[in-house]
């Protein structure tokens, strides 16, 4: 499932998926990636600076999580491109979410403004069986 938020004409898309060969279950690891995708549909040349993460699990309990760029790049987009990566998240339970919002930088003035990264699911396949 997809979950998409625009912000100041920049679309963040994200989909998770469960890694159940890196997982293990009996010791409370639940490991999955996530794919995002940036598509810059304003008129401004941007720079993603930075990240941070809220990263919830099924317990209640919450994990913050912010650095430079995303998977040791700042990418540059210019008006009409995109950016994808894919990174990965670990859970102790079998259904949580993430949810959080990037700096980005527009060229032309330096100015920074906050993009939202929408809330999506982390939840093992069976989870809805």
């Amino acid at each position: 499932m997809l979950a998409r938020a625009i912000t100041k004409g920049v679309q963040v898309t994200a989909e998770s998926m469960y890694q159940e060969a890196h997982s293990d279950p009996g010791s409370a690891h639940y490991l999955f990636s996530y794919r995002i995708t940036i598509e810059n549909h304003s008129r401004d040349t941007i720079r993603l600076l930075s990240r941070y993460w809220f990263i919830y699990d099924s317990l209640g309990d919450c994990h913050e999580v912010s650095g430079d760029g995303v998977v040791g790049r700042q990418p540059l987009l210019k008006p009409g491109e995109s950016y994808q990566y894919t990174s990965a998240c670990p859970i102790t339970n079998i259904f949580g979410y993430m949810h959080g919002h990037y700096v980005m930088q527009k060229s032309k003035d330096e100015s920074l403004f906050k993009v939202d990264i929408p809330t999506f699911l982390l939840e093992v396949p069976w989870i809805l069986n």
